[in-house]
C-alpha cells in the first residue's frame, strides 16, 4: 500500500531541526526516528503519532485521532491522525509537538543481536 507522499514531505520538513532524524521504511509507509526512538510517521493517508500514553484521554478527543491498532487491539501511545485532524498548519504542528515532546521521554526499542 503506498503512502501519502506530501505528508511525508511535511513531516520532514517539520523536523529538520530535530536531532538525530532517520527515516525507515516499514508497516507499508515511513516512519520518522529521532534520537533513534519511532518518533511520527506515514501509513497510507494517516500520520502516525508516538505520543505520551498518559494523555491518550486528550488526544483521542481531537478531531481525526484514534487509536493506532495494526494488530487488531489498540498500541499504547501509538495513534493515527487523519486528514481530518490535520489539516490546519495549528493542528498539524500540534501533532508533531507532542511527538517531539515524548520523544525526549520515550525508551528506544531494544536492538536485536545478530547470531
Amino acid at each position: 500500500m503506498p503512502f501519502n507522499e506530501k505528508l511525508s514531505d511535511r513531516i520532514r520538513e517539520a523536523l529538520v531541526s530535530a536531532p538525530q532524524v532517520e527515516e525507515k521504511y516499514m508497516f507499508g509507509g515511513v516512519c520518522y526516528m529521532v534520537n533513534g526512538k519511532m518518533c511520527v510517521g506515514v501509513v497510507g493517508d494517516e500520520m502516525m503519532c508516538r505520543i505520551d500514553p498518559d494523555r491518550e484521554q486528550e488526544v483521542l478527543s481531537k478531531t481525526g485521532c484514534r487509536p493506532m491498532d495494526f494488530t487488531g487491539r489498540p498500541m499504547k501511545g501509538y495513534f493515527f491522525i487523519d486528514e481530518t485532524g490535520m489539516k490546519k498548519k495549528a493542528d498539524f504542528d500540534y501533532w508533531i509537538g507532542l511527538c517531539l515532546d515524548f520523544n525526549g521521554k520515550a525508551k528506544a526499542s531494544k536492538k536485536k543481536t545478530k547470531k
